[in-house]
């Protein structure tokens, strides 16, 4: 298979977009996306946008070191989005999402930081592997990206403390899936919680890996 043009990578990003915008896992401006490009620079989304109304055209270009190449002003949160493409090459694509299950479940206090979320389902373990959280940071703060950089290696799932989501995939597609398994896995939690519930054994965990 071809490698995709970066008008159709931009296409990927903006139509993913759209799909979380309309199935209610983003509102207003917030969240941010992108994408690593062939030639090691990366689109991402505007600051203040919405993701379910991106354009194209106004999608910014950045280099390596987060350097505005092209299109509109970047989001503020790019520097932990290249951290996370360096320390795990297999991420080609990332959504940062606040949305609703994923961000009260990442504002619970006493999370195993290495492993959040007990494997109630199978796919959780398939999709995302173990659940990363990392520690509160304000928006934008760099500290972010020394986080993702100290954990992101063969990881590809984060929570960020008080926050929302952070999730990689091999393309944008697989990082859509990604981010609607990991806001499924969160709603999970909370519709079970009070419940006794049947995780998977490490046995289960491992016939799956």
């Amino acid at each position: 298979m071809s490698e995709k043009t970066e008008q159709e990578l931009r296409e990927d990003l903006a139509r993913a977009g759209k799909i979380l915008f309309e199935r209610g896992l983003t509102n207003g401006a917030a969240g941010n996306m992108s994408v690593a490009l062939p030639d090691g620079n990366f689109i991402v989304t505007p600051t203040g946008c919405s993701l379910g109304h991106l354009n194209i055209d106004e999608l910014s270009k950045v280099d390596a070191n987060g350097t505005l190449l092209s299109g509109k002003k970047p989001t503020k949160e790019v520097p932990f989005h290249i951290a996370l493409y360096k320390v795990n090459p297999s991420v080609k694509a990332i959504i940062h999402l606040h949305s609703s299950y994923s961000t009260a479940y990442a504002c619970l206090d006493g999370l195993d930081p290495m492993n959040a979320i007990k494997p109630m389902t199978p796919y959780l373990v398939m999709r995302l592997g173990k659940v990363i959280v990392t520690p509160y940071r304000k928006p934008g703060s760099a500290l972010i990206a020394d986080d993702i950089s100290k954990v992101g290696a063969g990881n590809k799932a984060f929570l960020l403390a008080n926050h929302g989501m952070v999730v990689g995939g091999k393309d944008m597609n697989d990082a859509l899936n990604n981010a609607q398994e990991l806001e499924e896995s969160c709603k999970l939690y909370f519709l079970t919680k009070g419940s006794n519930i049947r995780y998977l054994t490490d046995a289960d965990i491992k016939e799956l890996l």
